[in-house]
């Protein structure tokens, strides 16, 4: 979902509204698509413990991390230290906040059950 809404992004938005809001308009749908998908998989796990779901989490970050840094590489040719100091401030802190949203989501979701 990130890639194919990195590419709308680069393509259509950032043109017309510039990166900044370009990446700040694609933040909110990257977060819901990460709590869908986090819930539609933590249903398919079944009973699992809010301990399993945090490890998941991190998993899911790293391995999502890792592909964004080798496609960045790939296209761009920039380095991870690069890569980090080309973001906007703005955009840049949203998407870290981002990221942890979507490495908390499972956790989140594992808890909520509980309450039920």
């Amino acid at each position: 979902m990130g890639f194919l809404l990195g590419v709308v992004r680069t393509l259509w938005i950032a043109p017309r509204l510039g990166g900044r809001a370009a990446e700040l308009v694609e933040m909110p749908m990257m977060v819901a698509a990460s709590f869908l998908v986090a819930r539609a998989l933590m249903s398919r796990a079944g009973a699992v413990g809010v301990r399993d779901a945090v490890l998941v989490g991190l998993a899911a970050l790293a391995l999502l991390l890792c592909a964004e840094l080798v496609s960045v590489a790939l296209v761009s040719g920039q380095t991870p230290a690069e890569y980090v100091a080309s973001r906007d401030p703005v955009s840049g802190s949203a998407y870290v906040l981002a990221l942890l949203l979507f490495a908390a989501m499972p956790a989140a979701i594992c808890h909520r059950r509980t309450l039920r």
